[in-house]
């Protein structure tokens, strides 16, 4: 399945439990030698009585992340298609908390995200104090960059030129940052105005995708708390746009978009 050209290995692990190995993640997801794909995900039975279903998302070097908004407009299609469900809005479990993806009658994916967190500690990311812009030394320079997640964590820099964007070259010294501990995806953002900005998102354990929609999330959340941005936004990606919406503070960011299945197979592991 794909988000925007953001690809997934969606795997039923419902009826009975997959317990996948790091380097089986890694063949499954290899272009070369697996299916391909920038993330494996992987169907589960509930953990929570008030959830439809859990969610977990493999990156394609293997390692568990929490949060992939893309996946989850991905996920509520997989398994209404599958009739696994009747509903048009469930509620999933994550690693990073409860999701609501909801279809739309169009057959666009809407997904509540969550509540954006900008505590330092809780993202997790090295700082003193919470600020709206921190200082970053990467390659020998500071850049400017908004920290926060959306589930997962996010380092977004503004940008004159998304297509001069360093994301090659930085994203992978930003993703390994030493005050990152847990590693965080780098977001390039060219704003084009108030209602629309141009995004390019170099993933952790993926590198650069097509489109990010927890990039895309973070990218909007930062900008409106920096007054750049309005609430509503259209974030165009290399794969296509989003619709993102942020009330502000304390309130969840809610994200629009497509959701895709193009082949199904079975593969021995």
């Amino acid at each position: 399945m794909h988000g925007l050209g953001n690809d997934f290995v969606v795997l039923d692990a419902l009826t009975r439990p997959l317990n996948l190995t790091p380097e089986q993640i890694r063949r499954i997801a290899d272009r070369h030698y697996g299916v391909g794909c920038d993330q494996v995900l992987q169907v589960e039975p509930p953990r929570l009585p008030d959830t439809d279903f859990y969610y977990r998302i493999y990156n394609a070097d293997g390692g568990e992340v929490e949060q992939c908004g893309n996946g989850a407009r991905c996920f509520v299609r997989y398994v209404r298609d599958r009739g696994l469900t009747t509903r048009t809005e469930i509620r999933v479990g994550t690693r990073a908390g409860v999701i609501v993806p909801r279809v739309e009658d169009d057959g666009q994916v809407t997904v509540n995200m969550g509540v954006p967190e900008f505590e330092p500690a809780r993202i997790p990311f090295d700082a003193g104090k919470q600020a709206p812009v921190y200082g970053l030394e990467v390659g020998g320079r500071s850049v400017d960059v908004s920290v926060l997640s959306v589930g997962n964590p996010h380092a977004v820099q503004v940008v004159a030129d998304i297509e001069r964007a360093p994301v090659a070259e930085q994203g992978p010294l930003i993703e390994r940052h030493p005050r990152f501990p847990q590693r965080v995806n780098a977001g390039y953002m060219q704003i084009v105005s108030r209602r629309r900005i141009l995004l390019r998102v170099h993933e952790r354990g993926a590198g650069e995708t097509l489109a990010c929609g927890s990039g895309a999330c973070a990218a909007v959340a930062a900008g409106v708390t920096r007054g750049l941005l309005d609430r509503r936004v259209t974030v165009a990606t290399r794969g296509g746009d989003l619709g993102i919406s942020w009330a502000g503070e304390g309130e969840p960011v809610m994200m629009t978009g497509p959701a895709v299945a193009v082949f199904e197979g079975e593969m021995e592991i």
